[in-house]
């Protein structure tokens, strides 16, 4: 039987360094270099924000908590583009009443490009 491999050269969520924050309301696993799509944000294309409500940092094996926000602890984040969502339809049927109603949602999002995780000004990624 031959053993399986393992390649730690690679960055994977579990040896890699990645952020959890909280944005719009929900909680967004980030790493550096890669881009997420958050609700809409009041910011410019081409614009830099900053976000420092970081609830846990990874860093290679040191993993950071906080209490509820790490203290210290930011991530910025590039605005590339704003976009649109899928179309959701919303389909409500009341069932022998002759009650139908069709309706549609786009949810408007920007796209960002996380640039830096950095834990008291110190860039960890």
């Amino acid at each position: 039987m031959a053993e399986p491999s393992s390649s730690t050269s690679e960055t994977t969520p579990e040896t890699g360094s990645y952020a959890i924050v909280e944005a719009s309301g929900q909680q967004f696993w980030l790493q550096a270099n890669r881009y997420y799509d958050l609700d809409r944000l009041h910011a410019e294309v081409d614009s830099t924000i900053t976000i420092d409500k970081v609830l846990l940092i990874k860093n290679g094996n040191d993993a950071t908590v906080g209490k509820p926000y790490v203290q210290g602890a930011s991530v910025e984040l590039k605005v590339m583009a704003h976009r649109r969502g899928q179309k959701v339809i919303v389909y409500k049927m009341r069932p022998k009443k002759k009650t139908r109603r069709k309706n549609g949602h786009r949810q408007e999002l920007t796209r960002v490009m996380v640039e830096s995780i950095s834990v008291g000004g110190k860039a960890i990624s």
